[in-house]
């Protein structure tokens, strides 16, 4: 999933004679404010992340990264990851199951676990720290729980994309004007 700077023309309106004095650096200074605001919207975008899916900040920035524009390209936001295991939710195992919170909202995943032995003297994480449940009447199969949660999904819907388009709206026209005046000198 990718997000792309779109912005209303008419915002820029009064740069138009900067544009025209800036001649051929013009470019340049777009793809300056483009970096400068994109950079800051992505910032705003993680931040919300963190409490639009309950995930660490650690994890949102490995997972969303950008693209900076350059020779005229688009500066690009994207995020990567599939169905987020629950391990990575502050998952904490209780007698019911375990306890995890995707978007934030705590709740129980019954017959799953994190430890090995009977209650209450539970020790030793099993698959490194991650949350299983058994398949069958068997030892094993296990398999790992996973939230529901997809990063790229959740990074174009709800505040995080409003924080996106807020941030681009407010910055992006004083931006060119600035990067405008700084090439003119």
């Amino acid at each position: 999933m990718t997000l792309s700077i779109r912005f209303d023309t008419t915002a820029i309106a009064r740069t138009s004679n900067l544009f025209h004095a800036a001649g051929k650096n013009a470019p340049l200074a777009l793809i300056r404010a483009v970096n400068h605001t994109g950079d800051k919207a992505r910032t705003q975008m993680r931040r919300v992340l963190v409490d639009q899916t309950g995930l660490a900040i650690k994890t949102i920035r490995n997972a969303v990264k950008s693209k900076r524009a350059f020779n005229g390209g688009a500066y690009e936001i994207k995020a990567r990851g599939g169905d987020v295991r629950l391990m990575f939710f502050k998952a904490r195992e209780t007698r019911k199951g375990v306890s995890a919170a995707p978007w934030n909202k705590r709740q129980v995943y019954p017959r799953a676990f994190m430890k090995g032995g009977q209650f209450p003297n539970r020790s030793g994480m099993v698959a490194g720290g991650a949350v299983v449940r058994r398949v069958g009447k068997g030892r094993y199969p296990l398999h790992g729980v996973k939230s529901g949660l997809f990063i790229p999904t959740e990074m174009i819907s709800g505040s995080s994309e409003a924080a996106f388009y807020a941030t681009v709206e407010s910055q992006l026209p004083d931006r060119i004007a600035h990067e405008l005046y700084r090439v003119l000198g």
